[in-house]
């Protein structure tokens, strides 16, 4: 249901050793501010998910995420974005598609599940995903614990929301158009790193 369509990635890890010099610096339990324009949402990224985690500081570091929109929105489900092909994107475009060209391992665990406010890895469907291996750069945000909870042990979940549980609402109840995107543009103003 939160498979994207793009061709199958390489499976290239997001461990080179100049990405590894960045995330050597990043403090335990990072905390992601995402500036939107229906305002800020703060992520805390799990230690316990260290490929992921160190994907999303990597990326975050690098800027990817500035301009990208929530591409994807349903009420009660989830809000998700991500995709580099967002920036910029013509109105009516569909979107889904884009990412680094590479994906992550799964890092599925029981203790994390679909909550409201959870931050988990869009990924390709599972027959031709197998493993389960998550998107290099598309995440989705949790909208309802109710609705969601089909999708534990299917994708990972990496993070979750500490504040801005008000914006996921807001950005999760805007009018959407074809391919559930935002008649109006959600964007990413922003993605940074912030100390607690």
């Amino acid at each position: 249901m939160l498979a994207f369509t793009a061709a199958k990635c390489s499976g290239v890890e997001p461990n080179t050793e100049d990405t590894k010099k960045k995330v050597e610096e990043v403090p335990k339990d990072t905390l992601i501010l995402l500036e939107t324009t229906l305002g800020n949402i703060k992520l805390k990224l799990y230690d316990e998910t260290p490929l992921h985690r160190d994907n999303f500081v990597k990326l975050v570091t690098e800027g990817y995420y500035d301009g990208l929109l929530f591409h994807r929105v349903i009420n009660n489900f989830m809000i998700q974005g991500g995709d580099p092909d967002s920036k910029n994107a013509k109105p009516g475009q569909t979107l889904g598609n884009g990412g680094p060209g590479y994906t992550i391992p799964a890092e599925i665990l029981p203790q994390f599940t679909h909550k409201k406010g959870a931050l988990a890895a869009a990924r390709m469907g599972d027959q031709v995903n197998p493993k389960k291996e998550s998107s290099g750069s598309q995440f989705y945000i949790v909208h309802s614990e109710s609705g969601t909870q089909h999708l534990n042990g299917a994708y990972t979940v990496y993070g979750e929301t500490i504040e801005g549980f008000d914006v996921i609402d807001k950005i999760a109840t805007v009018q959407t158009g074809a391919n559930n995107r935002p008649v109006e543009d959600v964007k990413i103003i922003k993605a940074s790193i912030v100390n607690q």
